[in-house]
């Protein structure tokens, strides 16, 4: 079981635990730390994030800026990939295609989902995600591509 599976098992259902499970994804990936993020959901493909809306992650017109939602998307399609792939499959960013559909303000929801991940197969896997606002309206959506392939054999 990989070590985010674990992580997330032992944190998610205790007080404070998806937030301690955020702040601990964030060490080990310090970039996201520059969102305001809290993983909600994590299971085999699917994941969802909150997303606040705080001053340093604005635009000049005071809305969420773009990148923050792009960051927001890599790191739940990053995180449910890792969740999600067995145990011999290894996984890269490949590519992200985004569409910004009107302008983000408030509390956000980030809601991604990927199909099965079959092991000893190389593959491009698509990881949709989509933002909403708190009126339900999609604001940002994007596509990841993930290329999983099988580990290498460890030389003995």
């Amino acid at each position: 079981m990989s070590a985010v599976k674990n992580l997330w098992k032992t944190l998610n259902t205790k007080p404070g635990g998806k937030w301690l499970f955020t702040k601990t994804i964030c060490l080990k990936a310090p970039y996201f730390s520059s969102i305001k993020a809290r993983f909600e959901r994590l299971e085999v493909g699917g994941v969802e994030i909150t997303l606040w809306d705080k001053r340093s992650m604005h635009n000049h017109i005071g809305t969420v800026h773009a990148i923050a939602m792009c960051n927001a998307a890599e790191l739940a399609a990053g995180i449910s990939t890792e969740y999600s792939v067995p145990s011999d499959v290894r996984w890269i960013p490949k590519g992200m295609t985004v569409k910004y559909l009107k302008p983000a303000k408030g509390l956000l929801k980030v809601v991604g989902s990927l199909p099965v991940i079959e092991s000893g197969v190389a593959a491009d896997v698509p990881v949709s995600v989509a933002i909403t606002d708190r009126e339900g309206d999609t604001v940002f959506t994007a596509e990841i591509i993930m290329y999983c392939s099988p580990k290498k054999a460890k030389a003995a």
